[in-house]
């Protein structure tokens, strides 16, 4: 558990420990009393060795000394030498069970840091039940009693858990730790301290790049573009690798934050660069909507590009209190808006940091003290629910979580491997180390996988970048809005097992939609789902099949499937205000003949009135004819020919 809260803890014992009056004590031996009050003294200015040693002489003159066996409980709390604690502590029970009644919660508090939970648990009971203590800490113990059973029950159903060193290509003797991997898990980010010479004991932060080659991570390298004489830490990166996102914390004399290359609002700032040609670009704020003159850091960046998830701590005496997991949304300038704080489902009154969100967009991960738990900070799981809200935290359970703080976890895109930062273990290389282990299956996130695409021009083959949407066909949700590179190359994380819709547009070219599925696809990182995307320039005579206008059969009432792809017709004539479309509605050769020259001109008619009713588009600049069958794509020879013949499309037949 946290040092801070001990040391508030044992602070507000000391002082509620009067249960006699000034200057009378459970001892009359006047030696004890003497050595009582100088490890009290002792005690006061943090002078550790001479406290411990007055206490036992205290003891030594009076084993039922009530106040001494306190002290020594007090001293060995602070310190973090939990055993004892426990030991002296049940001595002062022992000798007056109702003396002190306060005893029974900070025993339960050190039993709960060695992990003693029916112990913690029992010693709670008791002590919430009592009448006339102090409602402050009733309250605490309160929280530490819903922990202590949750606890008790978790150890007795552990979680699958065996921890394995990712490698020499990204550990060393070195504390390296904030792990951050690009949606297609080729790309290992982290954090690393180096170790200043002419400072021993302190570090420099700067990150570390490894690279995936036949299945192991390769020797990492530093990202010189972004490491400075400053620290540079928990990073976070876009789904295809392109945008980090990160933590620097650099202030200069006088309390100005941040270097003339780096300024700043606070102590920390979130800063993010972009990949150009391969190089990464020159830090920038990433603005007042995000950076205040508090503390933020700990960003995490959604596969959809849309949001970003990161941790604001207020500044004040004492240092960083009240941590919070904030968002900021990107709105459609591209700009990030005023961040928000989440919602009291996942945020409490206590601490919370290490977020990080799923490339499945769905699942967020986050550490907490403030829901049930084992102690200090436990990593905990919320799962998107279909209303947009965050779902009841679900903790990670034992032995993933321990008393002690648990943070800094990653989950792979596949959602079977989660990494994390420990130190100590037998196969470490020394600090702490980066782990990986096998994520228990109902923690995992949602199955995805990824899409490659490629936008470019149909006449000259030449790349183009283009502003694309990605929807969800059922929900009619969009998903992902980006923009394709330069190259015209994208890269979109989305979840498996569900149909698409893409719509694709760029000033000067009709815009382009289809659809695909990922429905019965197994999910392979080294088999991305692609898209080759031609644009048509705007020319009179060029023809745009709306691939996502649906129908029932043989009917010619739009389905709701079809409002998405209506809505990006509207928008495209909109922003090219003179153009002028013919809309066409084309069927196979089955069935008669003249049912379905009815069927092809009403289906266009059914889209004709959606742009002039919905759209409020001129009617002057819109016309429609059912084509039937007279002018199918492929021949009428197979069932998937003949629904590629039934389609409905636009041609301009003015600019």
């Amino acid at each position: 558990m946290k040092n801070t809260i001990f040391l508030f803890i044992t602070i507000f014992s000391f002082a509620c420990k009067a249960q006699l009056p000034p200057g009378q004590y459970t001892s009359s031996n006047k030696k004890a009393i003497k050595y009582l009050n100088e490890g009290r003294k002792a005690f006061e200015v943090h002078k550790d060795d001479e406290a411990e040693k007055n206490y036992l002489r205290a003891l030594a003159e009076d084993k039922n000394f009530i106040e001494a066996a306190l002290g020594l409980g007090d001293l060995y709390q602070v310190t973090r030498r939990h055993e004892q604690a426990i030991e002296y502590y049940k001595r002062a029970i022992a000798i007056n069970p109702k003396f002190y009644n306060n005893a029974y919660y900070f025993l339960a508090l050190s039993q709960f840091d060695r992990e003693q939970y029916e112990d913690a648990k029992n010693n709670l009971e008791f002590f919430v039940k009592l009448e006339r203590i102090n409602p402050n800490t009733k309250e605490a113990a309160e929280h530490l009693l819903g922990n202590a059973t949750f606890a008790a029950e978790a150890v007795k159903n552990p979680k699958p858990f065996t921890p394995v060193n990712v490698g020499a290509g990204i550990n060393t003797d070195m504390n390296e730790y904030f792990p951050a991997v690009t949606a297609d898990g080729k790309q290992f980010l982290f954090t690393r301290g180096l170790r200043i010479e002419e400072m021993p004991g302190y570090e420099n932060e700067d990150f570390f790049v490894s690279l995936k080659q036949n299945d192991v991570w390769q020797m990492a390298q530093p990202i010189r573009e972004i490491n400075s004489q400053g620290n540079e830490g928990a990073p976070t990166l876009s789904a295809d690798g392109n945008t980090m996102f990160f933590t620097s914390c650099q202030s200069s004399e006088g309390g100005d934050y941040g270097t003339p290359d780096r300024k700043g609002y606070g102590s920390c700032d979130i800063f993010y660069s972009q990949k150009v040609n391969g190089k990464w670009s020159r830090p920038r704020n990433a603005g007042a909507a995000i950076n205040t003159a508090n503390w933020e850091t700990q960003p995490s960046f959604s596969s959809d590009g849309k949001t970003l998830y990161f941790i604001r701590g207020m500044v004040g005496r004492g240092g960083i209190r009240e941590q919070d997991i904030y968002y900021s949304s990107i709105d459609d300038n591209g700009k990030f808006t005023t961040a928000v704080k989440m919602s009291s489902v996942i945020n409490t009154p206590y601490k919370e940091e290490s977020v990080f969100i799923h490339p499945d967009n769905q699942t967020l991960y986050f550490s907490s003290t403030g829901h049930k738990g084992m102690g200090g900070l436990d990593i905990f799981m919320s799962r998107r629910q279909a209303n947009g809200e965050w779902g009841e935290p679900v903790n990670l359970g034992y032995p993933i979580n321990s008393s002690k703080d648990d943070n800094s976890l990653l989950v792979y895109p596949s959602g079977k491997l989660a990494f994390f930062a420990t130190e100590g273990r037998k196969d470490g290389f020394g600090g702490l180390d980066i782990y990986q282990f096998e994520l228990p299956e109902d923690m995992q996130p949602q199955k995805i996988t990824y899409v490659k695409g490629k936008t470019f021009n149909a006449k000259t083959k030449e790349p183009l970048s283009a502003s694309f949407e990605l929807i969800d066909l059922e929900t009619q949700q969009s998903l992902t809005r980006s923009y394709s590179q330069n190259n015209g190359e994208f890269f979109v994380t989305l979840t498996a097992n569900k149909n698409y819709l893409v719509n694709v547009s760029k000033e000067g070219f009709l815009f382009y939609s289809d659809n695909f599925s990922l429905k019965d696809k197994e999910t392979d990182f080294n088999k991305p789902f692609l898209l080759e995307i031609p644009l048509q320039p705007i020319d009179t005579g060029s023809v745009v099949e709306l691939k996502n206008i649906f129908f029932d059969v043989n009917k010619w009432d739009l389905k709701p499937e079809s409002k998405a792809e209506l809505e990006k017709l509207i928008s495209f004539l909109n922003k090219n205000a003179t153009v002028k479309i013919e809309i066409g509605g084309h069927t196979d050769n089955s069935g008669d003949k003249k049912f379905n020259v009815t069927l092809s001109s009403n289906r266009a008619k059914a889209v004709y009135d959606y742009l002039i009713t919905n759209g409020k588009i001129n009617a002057a600049r819109l016309s429609y004819k059912g084509y039937a069958d007279t002018k199918p794509k492929v021949p009428n020879d197979t069932p998937e020919n003949k629904a590629k013949n039934r389609r409905t499309e636009f041609k301009v037949v003015g600019k």
